[in-house]
């Protein structure tokens, strides 16, 4: 009975207001600015616990704030009113006003609820601004005024775009930069260390280390360059479309000037979409992006495998990399250190991959004259930019920077090598060179014991011929 009438206590100190829309009224708690359809969309979209990416609800608040601001310079909307919207769209921008955002991803394939919150917000916050009330008196109208000349068809793909393009080159560019410097440090300072190569995970002919981490340097330097081409297409972008591409009410000059707002606010380089049709219809240029972070992906999951693999031991592995120790690895096993930032990042990269095939197979949704898979496609993108940009950070610094040489164990390894053989080939032919390694490998001595045991060489002669520095 204490139980019943705690609740009946908390329930009743929860203080709401009401909010309409066109289906009627709606309870909504007093503290929140959304409105009816939020709330609707609340009850009828309770699935899962991922809610839109905080970085998409400040793109959609650059959109609105660029809406409102072009909307009042063609003499649409009360300068008063603009201002108002303006002031409460900087707060959504600058992520003051999050916690009135608790829309699942899994909604309308459009947006449409996402769109509505923020434009039920911005109305209640900036008839708030106003001096007016919250709800079904406001002095801002969601629709007429923050929707001004839009809709959710062509303001949710451009928060995409927005969304997009300010996170790779906030997050992931730097990241990726970040780490390729960091390779092309220790390239330099290991330029001159020669170790034993390895194809088919088996000895192969030696190679400076340098060299080694170069190509992992060049492989984020090329990832970079596909990055920038991508980034190109995200530009244009769909505002000014409405509903299906053709403009419906939206003035004639809406999508070119609101290109050139959004341009000018974001420092970026945002043109109006040429086609609208295919900027409302389609995501192909989001299904590119996802590929060039899955490829991405693929490629620093192979960077950080190989880590591990020329980090392992650290006795009875290859252990020719010491990587820094940064914590315990092991509950049981005491001393234990486990290359934990190489596993972070691998698994970020499987994350990216599955993201990849999810964004691919939404791509390909939707049909006719709109894409219908807005925010799966939208939100596994920037989760993909998140991660790898975060993931790209911590290796460098919690690993690369502190990535050292077993010089030692990298000279052992190199004098062991059978590979070594390769230089005597031009002298002695293929065949006498490979009988020269399977007999060192069956007795268990060294290449110099056998070639001149054998009298294939002088040890002068395979001492000049055979010198690991002048194989690389």
């Amino acid at each position: 009975m204490s139980g019943d009438g705690n609740s009946a206590g908390t329930a009743a100190q929860i203080a709401t207001r009401i909010e309409t829309d066109t289906f009627g009224s709606v309870a909504v708690a007093a503290g929140k600015y959304w409105g009816a359809q939020t709330q609707r969309a609340l009850e009828h979209f309770a699935i899962g616990s991922q809610t839109l990416p905080c970085v998409l609800v400040r793109a959609l608040g650059i959109v609105k704030r660029c809406a409102a601001l072009v909307n009042a310079e063609l003499g649409l909307l009360d300068l008063r009113l603009a201002d108002a919207i303006v002031r409460a769209a900087d707060e959504v921008i600058t992520g003051q006003l999050d916690a009135h955002f608790p829309l699942p991803v899994w909604q309308s394939g459009s947006g449409t609820q996402s769109n509505m919150n923020v434009n039920e917000v911005l109305a209640n916050r900036s008839s708030e601004i106003l001096g007016g009330s919250l709800g079904e008196h406001r002095l801002v109208h969601p629709n007429d005024h923050c929707n001004l000349g839009q809709s959710s068809n062509d303001v949710f793909p451009t928060a995409m775009h927005v969304a997009a393009v300010e996170e790779l080159q906030r997050r992931l560019e730097p990241a990726l930069d970040h780490l390729r410097v960091s390779l092309e440090h220790k390239s330099q300072v290991y330029a001159g260390l020669v170790k034993i190569g390895r194809t088919h995970l088996q000895d192969a002919v030696p190679l400076t280390l340098g060299q080694e981490l170069s190509g992992y340097a060049a492989q984020l330097a090329t990832a970079c360059d596909r990055l920038h081409d991508t980034t190109k297409r995200l530009y244009p972008v769909a505002q000014g479309g409405t509903a299906v591409g053709t403009g419906l009410n939206t003035h004639a000059q809406f999508a070119t000037r609101f290109a050139a707002e959004l341009a000018r606010y974001t420092g970026l380089p945002f043109v109006s979409a040429p086609n609208k049709f295919e900027a409302l219809a389609s995501h192909d240029t989001f299904v590119e992006l996802s590929g060039v972070l899955g490829s991405i992906a693929a490629g620093l999951n192979k960077f950080a495998g190989d880590l591990r693999l020329l980090g392992s031991g650290p006795r009875c592995g290859i252990g020719e990399l010491r990587l820094p120790e940064n914590e315990p690895g092991s509950s049981i096993m005491p001393g234990k250190v486990n290359p934990s930032q190489c596993e972070a990042m691998m698994m970020v990269c499987a994350q990216v991959m599955g993201n990849q095939v999810t964004v691919a197979f939404a791509g390909a949704q939707g049909q006719l004259e709109l894409n219908t898979f807005k925010p799966v496609i939208a939100c596994n993108v920037l989760q993909s930019i998140e991660l790898l940009g975060d993931a790209a950070h911590s290796l460098t610094v919690h690993c690369i920077d502190g990535l050292e040489a077993d010089e030692a164990r990298i000279a052992e390894l190199v004098e062991r090598s059978l590979m070594l053989v390769t230089a005597l080939v031009p002298r002695l032919g293929y065949d006498r060179a490979a009988a020269i390694a399977r007999a060192a490998l069956a007795n268990g001595t060294t290449l110099r014991d056998e070639a001149v045991g054998r009298g294939d060489v002088t040890a002068e002669e395979f001492d000049r011929i055979v010198r690991p520095a002048g194989l690389v």
